[in-house]
């Protein structure tokens, strides 16, 4: 499965990408972005935007191999929960994104 992720509060958000998918859907058509689906995973009563959290997503090279981007704030101890939550039967690649694409608050 490829999706993205937020580190929210020290908990992992996970939202996998379903096929046929109608909100939350990137311009690319094939997955979603992070600042459409926000309303949808954010936590009740929260007023922080989008690129608050650490965040980051899963996606495929086109040989098959996963490839894990997130943000640098996102410490090792969350790969494992990442590839659970993605269902990884591959090792990925991780990939820290220094970007501004991932930026959040640890990063302002």
């Amino acid at each position: 499965m490829r999706g993205v992720f937020w580190i929210v509060e020290g908990e992992l958000k996970v939202f996998p990408y379903e096929e046929g998918s109608i909100y939350g859907v990137s311009k690319s058509g094939d997955n979603y972005n992070h600042r459409l689906l926000w309303a949808y995973i954010k936590p009740a009563r929260c007023r922080k935007p989008f690129d608050y959290y650490p965040r980051g997503r899963v996606e495929y090279k086109k040989n098959g191999t996963p490839i894990i981007y997130l943000n640098p704030n996102i410490g090792g101890e969350y790969i494992l929960q990442i590839k659970n939550a993605f269902d990884l039967k591959e090792e990925p690649v991780i990939r820290y994104d220094y970007s501004e694409h991932y930026k959040c608050y640890l990063d302002r």
